[in-house]
């Protein structure tokens, strides 16, 4: 249910997109209370959630390849590799950065713990003020975990189904590590996008990390019950 300070639930709410209007339904529909101080912030989540379902696709129609670390790649007319990750470089702005990753996607390979953090990052770019991004992620340092504080990346238990939330596959059996599981991004209804495996329902993601078991595996993949979101709220103050 969404509830904006002290006002009764809302109903309605006009000039949405498509998918906004869809993430709205959901999270109206949703036995979870949704809390916003105004209706402002309420628009904003909205708007970054589309971004954030709209970069997955456009990662998964890139030409990135996965990668675990020893063997990935970003554009080093862009970025210095060091054992930390990817750094910026320093005559290099952050938003420049970001952008070259999605339009000069050939030149790019990482894990998905990397692709969903550049999902965030490209999607908060696409809604807040450009020179704010640019003063919130300087210097800005790429891979995995690696991430600036100011994301305000936060894992919960449970599992909502709102889209734009990410969820996590475990692969318990793994034979690789970098296949200890998958993270993904909740498109819509049973469609997820994971980098290396693609827009694949639930029981596909289940069965492509099968397959990438330790020989006598006997615990099958499953999706656990938590999900990672932004503080929307934090970034609507740089809107």
């Amino acid at each position: 249910m969404i509830v904006i300070s002290n006002e009764l639930p809302l109903k309605t709410l006009p000039d949405l997109t498509p998918v906004e209007e869809i993430i709205f339904q959901t999270l109206k529909g949703s036995p979870t209370d949704y809390r916003y101080q105004h209706l402002g912030e309420l628009k904003y989540e909205l708007k970054i959630r589309e971004r954030i379902i709209s970069n997955a696709k456009a990662l998964n129609e890139s030409d990135a390849k996965f990668s675990a670390f020893e063997h990935s790649t970003f554009n080093t007319a862009y970025w210095d590799k060091t054992p930390y990750g990817y750094r910026l470089k320093e005559s290099k702005r952050p938003s420049d950065g970001i952008e070259d990753i999605f339009t000069n996607s050939s030149a790019y390979s990482f894990e998905c713990v990397t692709s969903i953090v550049l999902i965030y990052y490209k999607s908060i770019l696409d809604t807040i003020r450009t020179s704010s991004f640019n003063e919130l992620f300087s210097p800005l340092l790429v891979w995995g975990h690696h991430y600036d504080d100011d994301m305000g990346m936060v894992t919960y238990e449970g599992l909502d189904y709102i889209p734009g939330d990410v969820y996590y596959f475990y692969n318990p059996d793994f034979e690789d590590p970098i296949w200890m599981g998958e993270n993904s991004v909740f498109l819509k209804e049973n469609e997820y996008f994971g980098h290396g495996v693609g827009v694949v329902s639930h029981d596909e993601m289940i069965d492509a990390l099968n397959t990438l078991r330790k020989k006598d595996a006997k615990e099958s993949a499953y999706l656990l019950n938590q999900v990672t979101r932004l503080k929307f709220s934090e970034l609507y103050r740089f809107t």
